[in-house]
């Protein structure tokens, strides 16, 4: 893997935290560059993860062994017809959009499917940009890989070794398969966020009472209604149909919900509930996914001045970087009233040992 020279065409959080893991993996790989926000480039050569910026997508991703198109999914056919010009005949093509259908209509047009995996690395951050890529962002998160049928098996196992070298979980699915999967796990879930969030915008009195006791569980489910509202338009556009098809399925089971809650039939919601709790009990608690995880305790402290001061304190004195901070006085599912966020699993396990070694009621809620 030492001799590999891997393109980027797009270096934001995505392509940025791939670069990172890269050569955190390999210092030795090649990595040339190319985004339209010239600041990134520069930061990224300042801090040794690009070795060749490039000015366009031209000549210099011809050594490329890997190109990462990491540009806006709307941008990739324009980007597809430059590359094809100037890839070597080995090179293998790749993106890493959420969406896979168009990127292989795509690829199969521009006669470059035996190039062709697609990728999908499900991490990411409410955070935008190279500036704020990582490659621990990649750390346990599942990296779904689209070949082509006519890709060959031996780039596929080139590739898979790769991306577990980057830290992440290689899942290869047909590209159909997982539009349909991410609609269901990722989408779907945005769309669900967004309209219940406006439900109880247009639900609220004109003292906003909703707005100003929404805490907790709601705040929970609503987190990724604070998502990129541009990004979510194109996602929704590409995979429509998938999308679609679930929303009616959902809206089937909200309407048969409803029938039972109108019949006041006890035993029917009691089902729904538990069914719900032992099915989620059992997902896997991965650091990453498509809807990011967030590593929070929640801390009891005493009403009275220099309690948060001692909290962070604590915390900064062993190394520990919050990521957010806020207090909550609304305890209905909450058992702490100071709530803590951090970055990664093993600082917030960290945080929560320290408080509770200090004499703090902590608690980690999945």
């Amino acid at each position: 893997m030492s001799c590999l020279t891997c393109g980027f065409i797009g270096l934001g959080l995505i392509g940025g935290s791939i670069a990172r893991a890269l050569k955190h993996s390999d210092p030795a790989i090649k990595i040339i560059a190319y985004d339209v926000h010239p600041e990134s480039l520069l930061l990224a050569e300042k801090e040794g993860v690009a070795d060749v910026i490039a000015e366009a997508v031209d000549e210099t991703f011809s050594s490329c062994d890997y190109l990462f198109l990491c540009a806006p999914v709307q941008k990739n056919d324009d980007n597809l017809s430059a590359v094809k010009e100037i890839m070597k005949t080995d090179c293998l093509l790749t993106d890493v959009g959420s969406v896979k259908t168009s990127i292989h209509e795509a690829v199969q047009a521009a006669g470059l499917a035996s190039h062709f995996i697609g990728g999908h690395p499900m991490a990411g951050s409410e955070r935008t940009g190279f500036a704020n890529s990582k490659a621990s962002l990649l750390e346990n998160a599942y990296y779904i890989l689209t070949p082509t049928p006519s890709v060959p098996a031996e780039k596929l196992d080139a590739y898979r070794g790769l991306v577990t070298a980057m830290g992440a979980i290689p899942l290869v699915l047909d590209y159909r398969k997982h539009d349909y999967v991410t609609a269901a796990i990722s989408h779907l879930p945005h769309v669900i966020a967004a309209a219940l969030v406006n439900l109880i915008r247009d639900s609220d009195s004109e003292e906003g009472i909703m707005k100003m006791v929404a805490a907790g569980g709601f705040k929970d489910i609503t987190r990724i209604a604070s998502s990129s509202p541009a990004m979510w338009q194109q996602i929704c556009l590409s995979n429509r149909e998938n999308i679609s098809a679930l929303l009616s399925d959902y809206i089937r089971a909200l309407t048969a919900f409803q029938a039972k809650l109108d019949k006041c039939d006890k035993n029917a919601l009691y089902d729904e509930f538990d069914s719900a709790r032992v099915y989620r009990d059992s997902f896997i608690n991965a650091s990453s996914g498509p809807i990011k995880r967030s590593y929070r305790i929640y801390v009891d402290i005493a009403d009275k001045a220099g309690s948060l001061a001692q909290v962070t304190a604590l915390l900064a004195d062993n190394n520990l970087s919050i990521k957010n901070v806020g207090i909550t006085h609304n305890r209905e599912s909450e058992d702490g009233v100071l709530t803590v966020e951090f970055y990664e699993e093993a600082s917030m396990t960290t945080a929560a040992d320290v408080l509770a070694g200090s004499g703090f009621s902590v608690n980690i809620r999945p």
